[in-house]
């Protein structure tokens, strides 16, 4: 609900005070910046491997929980106080870098975010039943049922395919 109202928020910014014909590029380099760091975020930080007690620790709250209870609703949505701080850090780049039309990309990649995040929910809590639901669910099953170490791609999954991490129906454990 949350992102219902921030979104077009952020939008409502972007067209206010930084109008471009560029809007729509940017939104796209935003979507995909998204879906990169989507992947990237999954395969090197959440499931990262470290040696060390502590970080094992942290990356076991961070994300390790999720793989224990994988269907916990609680545990298949970034909670808003990492989200939202995470965006805006985000914001402050994208400006740094592109000026006030920086704002564009943000919506972008926040766009991409809550659909990840809205398909992640629903990979754990719902049927999924049409073409490309079915897929997405799988996809993600694989990497929860099958191996851990492939399908890190919710929504981005030409990424596993382009990194060699995808589980195919023919994998086996």
């Amino acid at each position: 609900m949350l992102w219902a109202i921030l979104l077009p928020a952020i939008a409502y910014v972007a067209i206010d005070y930084a109008p471009t014909p560029w809007a729509p590029a940017l939104i796209g380099l935003g979507w995909l910046a998204w879906s990169l760091t989507e992947y990237m975020l999954h395969r090197h930080v959440f499931h990262f491997e470290p040696r060390s007690a502590l970080l094992q620790r942290a990356v076991f709250i961070i994300h390790g929980n999720h793989h224990t209870d994988s269907n916990d609703p609680l545990r298949n949505l970034m909670p808003p106080i990492v989200s939202i701080p995470v965006g805006l850090l985000i914001w402050i780049a994208a400006v740094a870098v592109a000026g006030p039309t920086g704002t564009w990309f943000l919506l972008g990649f926040m766009s991409g975010y809550v659909l990840y995040d809205l398909v992640h929910y629903a990979c754990h809590q719902f049927p999924m039943k049409g073409r490309l639901g079915r897929r997405l669910k799988t996809h993600h099953m694989r990497h929860h049922h099958l191996r851990a170490k492939g399908n890190y791609a919710i929504t981005g999954m030409v990424w596993d395919r382009v990194f060699s991490t995808n589980i195919s129906a023919n994998d086996k454990l």
